[in-house]
Protein backbone atom coordinates (compact mmCIF):
# COMPACT_ATOMS: atom_id res chain seq x y z
CA UNK A 1 0.00 0.00 0.00
CA UNK A 2 2.95 2.62 0.79
CA UNK A 3 4.87 1.42 -2.26
CA UNK A 4 1.67 2.43 -4.29
CA UNK A 5 1.25 5.58 -2.46
CA UNK A 6 5.00 6.59 -3.34
CA UNK A 7 4.93 5.67 -7.07
CA UNK A 8 1.46 7.67 -7.43
CA UNK A 9 2.93 10.41 -5.60
CA UNK A 10 6.14 10.42 -7.46
CA UNK A 11 4.67 9.54 -11.21
CA UNK A 12 4.90 11.43 -13.88
CA UNK A 13 1.43 13.76 -13.57
CA UNK A 14 2.36 14.20 -10.03
CA UNK A 15 6.05 15.42 -10.74
CA UNK A 16 4.58 17.72 -13.22
CA UNK A 17 1.93 19.19 -10.79
CA UNK A 18 4.18 19.54 -8.21
CA UNK A 19 7.36 21.47 -10.83
CA UNK A 20 3.89 23.50 -12.00
CA UNK A 21 2.96 24.86 -8.43
CA UNK A 22 6.32 25.40 -7.71
CA UNK A 23 6.98 27.89 -10.44
CA UNK A 24 4.07 29.43 -9.86
CA UNK A 25 4.27 30.16 -6.51
CA UNK A 26 7.65 31.44 -7.05
CA UNK A 27 6.50 33.69 -9.59
CA UNK A 28 3.72 35.13 -7.23
CA UNK A 29 6.00 35.66 -4.69
CA UNK A 30 8.23 37.53 -7.56
CA UNK A 31 5.43 39.59 -8.61
CA UNK A 32 4.28 40.33 -4.92
CA UNK A 33 7.94 41.62 -4.34
CA UNK A 34 8.32 43.77 -7.23
CA UNK A 35 5.08 45.57 -6.40
CA UNK A 36 6.22 45.97 -2.60
CA UNK A 37 9.28 47.70 -4.22
CA UNK A 38 7.14 49.83 -6.96
CA UNK A 39 4.85 50.85 -4.06
CA UNK A 40 8.11 52.18 -1.29
CA UNK A 41 10.39 53.25 -4.21
CA UNK A 42 8.23 55.06 -6.80
CA UNK A 43 7.42 58.34 -5.68
CA UNK A 44 5.59 59.30 -9.18
CA UNK A 45 1.61 58.07 -8.44
CA UNK A 46 0.92 57.25 -12.47
CA UNK A 47 4.45 55.70 -12.95
CA UNK A 48 3.63 54.05 -9.76
CA UNK A 49 0.27 52.69 -11.09
CA UNK A 50 1.61 52.14 -14.35
CA UNK A 51 4.49 49.82 -13.21
CA UNK A 52 2.00 47.77 -11.02
CA UNK A 53 0.00 47.08 -13.95
CA UNK A 54 2.52 46.33 -16.21
CA UNK A 55 4.59 44.04 -13.64
CA UNK A 56 0.71 42.56 -13.15
CA UNK A 57 0.45 41.66 -16.59
CA UNK A 58 3.55 40.45 -16.79
CA UNK A 59 3.10 38.21 -13.91
CA UNK A 60 -0.12 36.31 -16.03
CA UNK A 61 2.12 35.89 -19.01
CA UNK A 62 4.93 34.26 -16.85
CA UNK A 63 2.43 31.97 -14.82
CA UNK A 64 0.73 31.06 -18.31
CA UNK A 65 3.96 30.08 -20.14
CA UNK A 66 4.87 27.32 -17.87
CA UNK A 67 2.04 25.83 -17.34
CA UNK A 68 1.84 25.57 -21.49
CA UNK A 69 5.01 24.14 -21.89
CA UNK A 70 4.69 21.49 -18.90
CA UNK A 71 1.42 20.13 -20.64
CA UNK A 72 1.73 20.82 -24.34
CA UNK A 73 2.03 16.77 -24.18
CA UNK A 74 -1.49 15.99 -22.75
CA UNK A 75 -3.31 19.13 -24.48
CA UNK A 76 -2.90 17.79 -28.03
CA UNK A 77 -5.48 15.34 -27.70
CA UNK A 78 -8.22 18.36 -26.22
CA UNK A 79 -8.66 20.28 -28.97
CA UNK A 80 -11.67 18.57 -30.85
CA UNK A 81 -13.18 19.01 -27.22
CA UNK A 82 -12.03 22.60 -26.42
CA UNK A 83 -13.11 23.47 -29.64
CA UNK A 84 -16.88 22.18 -28.61
CA UNK A 85 -16.17 23.48 -25.26
CA UNK A 86 -15.16 26.71 -26.60
CA UNK A 87 -18.08 27.44 -28.76
CA UNK A 88 -20.54 27.49 -25.56
CA UNK A 89 -18.42 29.55 -23.19
CA UNK A 90 -17.82 32.08 -26.36
CA UNK A 91 -21.79 31.94 -26.05
CA UNK A 92 -22.21 32.71 -22.53
CA UNK A 93 -19.13 34.58 -22.08
CA UNK A 94 -20.43 37.25 -24.97
CA UNK A 95 -20.53 40.05 -23.03
CA UNK A 96 -16.84 39.28 -21.30
CA UNK A 97 -15.37 38.66 -24.68
CA UNK A 98 -16.87 42.17 -25.52
CA UNK A 99 -15.45 43.74 -22.54
CA UNK A 100 -12.21 42.06 -23.26
CA UNK A 101 -12.37 43.64 -26.64
CA UNK A 102 -13.12 46.80 -25.41
CA UNK A 103 -10.43 46.80 -22.96
CA UNK A 104 -8.21 45.84 -26.52
CA UNK A 105 -9.62 49.34 -28.01
CA UNK A 106 -9.30 51.35 -24.79
CA UNK A 107 -5.57 50.54 -24.97
CA UNK A 108 -4.75 50.31 -28.37
CA UNK A 109 -7.02 53.21 -29.16
CA UNK A 110 -6.45 56.16 -27.16
CA UNK A 111 -9.78 56.39 -26.02
CA UNK A 112 -8.91 57.18 -22.14
CA UNK A 113 -6.27 56.57 -19.66
CA UNK A 114 -6.25 56.43 -16.45
CA UNK A 115 -6.77 60.46 -14.97
CA UNK A 116 -8.58 61.62 -17.47
CA UNK A 117 -11.99 63.13 -17.50
CA UNK A 118 -14.53 61.38 -19.50
CA UNK A 119 -18.11 60.85 -19.57
CA UNK A 120 -19.13 57.01 -20.90
CA UNK A 121 -22.78 57.41 -21.81
CA UNK A 122 -24.89 59.31 -18.65
CA UNK A 123 -22.02 58.72 -16.56
CA UNK A 124 -19.32 61.19 -15.72
CA UNK A 125 -16.12 60.87 -13.52
CA UNK A 126 -12.24 60.95 -13.56
CA UNK A 127 -10.77 57.10 -14.54
CA UNK A 128 -8.86 55.69 -11.78
CA UNK A 129 -8.62 52.34 -12.79
CA UNK A 130 -8.81 50.71 -16.50
CA UNK A 131 -9.36 46.92 -16.20
CA UNK A 132 -9.53 43.97 -18.94
CA UNK A 133 -13.28 43.67 -17.89
CA UNK A 134 -14.07 46.79 -16.12
CA UNK A 135 -13.12 50.70 -16.14
CA UNK A 136 -13.42 51.95 -12.54
CA UNK A 137 -14.72 56.14 -12.25
CA UNK A 138 -14.37 58.62 -9.52
CA UNK A 139 -18.03 59.51 -10.46
CA UNK A 140 -19.11 63.33 -10.64
CA UNK A 141 -22.55 65.31 -10.45
CA UNK A 142 -25.99 63.45 -9.70
CA UNK A 143 -26.86 65.21 -6.57
CA UNK A 144 -23.81 67.28 -6.89
CA UNK A 145 -23.69 70.21 -8.99
CA UNK A 146 -20.79 71.17 -11.32
CA UNK A 147 -17.81 68.97 -11.70
CA UNK A 148 -16.79 67.68 -8.27
CA UNK A 149 -16.55 64.42 -6.51
CA UNK A 150 -20.00 63.14 -5.14
CA UNK A 151 -18.09 59.90 -3.46
CA UNK A 152 -19.45 56.75 -5.54
CA UNK A 153 -17.17 54.85 -7.45
CA UNK A 154 -18.82 53.20 -10.46
CA UNK A 155 -17.14 49.84 -12.62
CA UNK A 156 -17.86 50.18 -16.01
CA UNK A 157 -18.06 47.16 -18.51
CA UNK A 158 -15.22 48.14 -20.89
CA UNK A 159 -17.72 46.90 -23.66
CA UNK A 160 -19.79 50.52 -23.09
CA UNK A 161 -17.19 51.58 -25.51
CA UNK A 162 -18.92 50.06 -28.37
CA UNK A 163 -22.34 51.40 -27.23
CA UNK A 164 -22.03 54.32 -25.92
CA UNK A 165 -20.65 57.85 -26.56
CA UNK A 166 -17.24 58.34 -24.75
CA UNK A 167 -16.77 62.06 -24.29
CA UNK A 168 -12.86 63.06 -23.38
CA UNK A 169 -11.97 65.58 -21.42
CA UNK A 170 -8.60 66.32 -21.58
CA UNK A 171 -7.41 63.12 -24.41
CA UNK A 172 -6.01 65.47 -26.76
CA UNK A 173 -7.03 69.06 -25.65
CA UNK A 174 -6.61 69.57 -21.84
CA UNK A 175 -8.70 72.22 -21.95
CA UNK A 176 -12.64 73.59 -22.42
CA UNK A 177 -14.66 76.52 -23.76
CA UNK A 178 -16.98 77.93 -20.98
CA UNK A 179 -19.46 80.75 -21.22
CA UNK A 180 -21.32 83.48 -18.76
CA UNK A 181 -24.24 85.17 -19.99
CA UNK A 182 -24.75 88.55 -18.14
CA UNK A 183 -28.14 90.27 -18.58
CA UNK A 184 -27.19 94.19 -18.43
CA UNK A 185 -30.32 96.96 -18.05
CA UNK A 186 -30.64 99.43 -21.34
CA UNK A 187 -29.54 102.58 -20.05
CA UNK A 188 -26.35 101.62 -18.82
CA UNK A 189 -23.13 102.62 -20.84
CA UNK A 190 -22.65 99.79 -23.01
CA UNK A 191 -19.07 100.49 -24.27
CA UNK A 192 -18.12 100.61 -20.64
CA UNK A 193 -19.53 97.07 -19.70
CA UNK A 194 -17.71 95.96 -22.81
CA UNK A 195 -14.45 96.92 -21.76
CA UNK A 196 -15.05 96.33 -18.11
CA UNK A 197 -15.71 92.00 -19.27
CA UNK A 198 -13.07 92.12 -21.33
CA UNK A 199 -10.48 93.36 -18.93
CA UNK A 200 -12.18 91.28 -16.33
CA UNK A 201 -11.91 88.02 -18.49
CA UNK A 202 -8.03 89.01 -19.19
CA UNK A 203 -7.29 89.50 -16.00
CA UNK A 204 -8.90 86.15 -14.52
CA UNK A 205 -8.48 83.84 -17.57
CA UNK A 206 -6.23 85.15 -19.74
CA UNK A 207 -3.01 82.90 -18.75
CA UNK A 208 -4.97 80.41 -19.59
CA UNK A 209 -5.06 80.93 -23.60
CA UNK A 210 -1.24 80.24 -24.37
CA UNK A 211 -1.20 77.36 -23.03
CA UNK A 212 -4.53 76.76 -24.79
CA UNK A 213 -3.53 78.12 -28.03
CA UNK A 214 -0.22 75.60 -27.83
CA UNK A 215 -2.48 72.81 -27.51
CA UNK A 216 -4.31 73.59 -30.40
CA UNK A 217 -1.91 74.21 -32.58
CA UNK A 218 -0.71 70.26 -32.00
CA UNK A 219 -4.71 69.12 -32.84
CA UNK A 220 -4.87 70.84 -35.47
CA UNK A 221 -1.84 68.82 -36.62
CA UNK A 222 -3.67 65.87 -35.55
CA UNK A 223 -6.94 65.97 -36.92
CA UNK A 224 -8.96 67.78 -39.46
CA UNK A 225 -9.86 70.86 -37.78
CA UNK A 226 -10.00 74.80 -37.95
CA UNK A 227 -7.96 76.80 -35.92
CA UNK A 228 -9.99 78.79 -33.19
CA UNK A 229 -9.66 81.28 -30.98
CA UNK A 230 -8.47 80.57 -27.18
CA UNK A 231 -7.94 84.67 -25.87
CA UNK A 232 -11.15 85.53 -24.61
CA UNK A 233 -13.97 87.49 -26.36
CA UNK A 234 -16.68 89.59 -25.21
CA UNK A 235 -19.88 89.73 -27.17
CA UNK A 236 -23.00 91.23 -27.11
CA UNK A 237 -26.41 91.03 -27.90
CA UNK A 238 -29.87 93.23 -27.52
CA UNK A 239 -33.07 91.34 -26.64
CA UNK A 240 -36.31 92.09 -25.55
CA UNK A 241 -35.34 92.75 -22.20
CA UNK A 242 -31.51 93.49 -21.49
CA UNK A 243 -28.62 93.71 -23.26
CA UNK A 244 -26.74 90.02 -22.87
CA UNK A 245 -23.27 90.66 -23.05
CA UNK A 246 -21.31 86.78 -23.18
CA UNK A 247 -18.10 86.30 -21.99
CA UNK A 248 -16.21 83.28 -23.62
CA UNK A 249 -12.79 82.08 -22.50
CA UNK A 250 -11.04 78.91 -22.22
CA UNK A 251 -10.31 76.77 -19.17
CA UNK A 252 -7.95 74.28 -18.14
CA UNK A 253 -10.95 71.17 -17.74
CA UNK A 254 -10.37 70.78 -13.79
CA UNK A 255 -10.83 74.62 -12.88
CA UNK A 256 -13.96 75.23 -14.77
CA UNK A 257 -16.49 75.94 -11.25
CA UNK A 258 -13.55 77.80 -9.72
CA UNK A 259 -12.56 79.82 -12.49
CA UNK A 260 -15.99 80.45 -12.76
CA UNK A 261 -16.32 81.44 -9.41
CA UNK A 262 -13.79 83.85 -9.32
CA UNK A 263 -14.99 85.36 -12.77
CA UNK A 264 -18.17 86.65 -10.85
CA UNK A 265 -16.56 87.60 -8.32
CA UNK A 266 -14.73 90.03 -10.33
CA UNK A 267 -17.53 90.97 -12.54
CA UNK A 268 -19.88 91.82 -9.37
CA UNK A 269 -17.16 94.03 -7.57
CA UNK A 270 -17.04 95.68 -10.71
CA UNK A 271 -20.76 96.36 -10.88
CA UNK A 272 -20.72 97.85 -7.35
CA UNK A 273 -17.64 100.40 -8.41
CA UNK A 274 -19.30 101.47 -11.44
CA UNK A 275 -21.37 104.40 -9.95
CA UNK A 276 -24.55 102.75 -12.27
CA UNK A 277 -22.80 102.76 -15.28
CA UNK A 278 -22.84 98.91 -14.89
CA UNK A 279 -26.04 97.19 -14.12
CA UNK A 280 -27.20 93.69 -13.77
CA UNK A 281 -30.92 93.35 -15.14
CA UNK A 282 -33.91 91.01 -13.85
CA UNK A 283 -37.13 89.91 -15.44
CA UNK A 284 -39.65 92.31 -15.18
CA UNK A 285 -43.18 92.09 -16.04
CA UNK A 286 -45.92 95.21 -17.29
CA UNK A 287 -49.49 94.90 -16.89
CA UNK A 288 -50.48 97.24 -19.51
CA UNK A 289 -54.30 96.13 -19.97
CA UNK A 290 -56.48 96.27 -16.76
CA UNK A 291 -60.42 95.28 -16.52
CA UNK A 292 -62.63 98.55 -17.56
CA UNK A 293 -63.86 98.75 -13.98
CA UNK A 294 -60.01 99.68 -12.97
CA UNK A 295 -58.10 102.58 -13.07
CA UNK A 296 -56.41 102.73 -16.51
CA UNK A 297 -52.57 102.89 -14.66
CA UNK A 298 -49.72 100.88 -16.33
CA UNK A 299 -47.88 99.04 -13.54
CA UNK A 300 -45.13 97.04 -13.36
CA UNK A 301 -43.29 94.45 -11.00
CA UNK A 302 -40.06 93.60 -10.75
CA UNK A 303 -38.97 89.70 -10.30
CA UNK A 304 -35.39 89.53 -8.38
Amino acid sequence: METGITHWLWSAAMKDLWLTLVILAAIQGAVALGKHTIRTRVADMDRRYKLRKALQVLGFAAMALPVAVIYRARLGGLNLVLGFAGAGFAFALQEVIASLAGWAAITAGGFYEVGDRVQIGAIKGDVIDIGPLRTTLMEMGSWVDGDNYNGRIVRIGNNLVFKEPVFNYNGDFPYLWDEIKLPVRYGCDHRYVLAELEAIANKVVGSHAEGAEAAWRELVQKFRVESARTSPVVTLVATDNWMQFTVRYVVAFKGRRNTKSLLFLAILDAVEASGGRFQLASTTLELVHVPPDQPAERTSTRLS
